[in-house]
């Protein structure tokens, strides 16, 4: 049943593509002379509402984030799902997702780098708009994180239960856009004592930012078929993102 929720959300917000012609394609790009392979959606029938940037989970850029892409271009947006990993990367276990996502979280400079180039290269995408907003789940969500602290001139960042800790060394100072976090209060990676904290951290820096708590939610609750998955708790965060990308973008 939960499974057959999701592809149900998932078919609801493409039924407008019935009308619109969706043009997707991967997207190949470099940052520092390293090759990576990202994935584009736009809707070739409408104006574009914004443009949204999707960091993917630590098993690489998948359907996932492509599904995901397709979904908010069909109502409007022009959406590049983006890769921190490189083209020639294709994680396919538990080791492989551990060992390149903890070697950018060991190596913040590197990270960044990889964000911010990724950003440049979206004034490339065709539909690309000067309002762009990031989103990303999980190791994404931690990505958009690091991305905000790193000061990236954007219009927003959404971060789907992704890691919440801050960095020895970092703060939200230089962040100059939005924050927003969907997060479930059973998330045992980053529970609700580094939700606070981030909050807080924020907060002292006078940043604009909100958070929604899925009660019992745990870890990666908007992924399908993960023993997570929330159906409710995947609607209400979709909807928050629609609000969220209205007012933003």
């Amino acid at each position: 049943m939960i499974r057959l929720g999701a592809v149900a959300l998932a078919a609801a917000c493409l039924a407008s593509a019935a009308q619109a012609e969706l043009l997707t394609q991967d997207h190949r790009y470099e940052v520092d002379g390293k090759t990576f392979e990202g994935y584009v959606a736009t809707n070739t029938d409408v104006t574009p509402k914004g443009t949204v940037l999707i960091v993917h989970d630590w098993d690489g850029l998948t359907d996932y984030e492509k599904r995901r892409a397709e979904m908010l271009a069909a109502l409007g947006y022009t959406v590049f799902a983006i890769d921190v990993y490189g083209a020639d990367e294709n994680p396919q276990s538990v080791e492989e997702n551990r060992a390149l996502s903890g070697a950018l979280y060991g190596d913040r400079e590197t990270f960044r780098a990889r964000l911010m180039g990724s950003i440049a290269e979206a004034d490339n995408i065709p539909g690309a708009t000067e309002a762009k907003v990031m989103q990303g789940y999980c190791f994404g969500g931690a990505a958009v994180l690091e991305a905000a602290r790193a000061g990236a001139d954007l219009d927003g960042f959404v971060s789907f239960h992704g890691g919440l800790g801050t960095p020895e060394g970092q703060d939200y100072s230089a962040t100059t856009a939005p924050v927003m976090l969907f997060h479930g209060s059973a998330d045992p990676v980053s529970g609700m004592d580094a939700m606070a904290a981030a909050l807080s951290q924020m907060q002292e820096a006078g940043v604009e930012h909100g958070a929604q708590v899925f009660g019992g939610a745990r870890h990666s609750f908007t992924v399908w078929g993960s023993d997570d998955y929330d159906l409710e708790a995947d609607r209400g965060a979709w909807d928050g993102l629609l609000d969220f990308l209205g007012e933003r973008l």
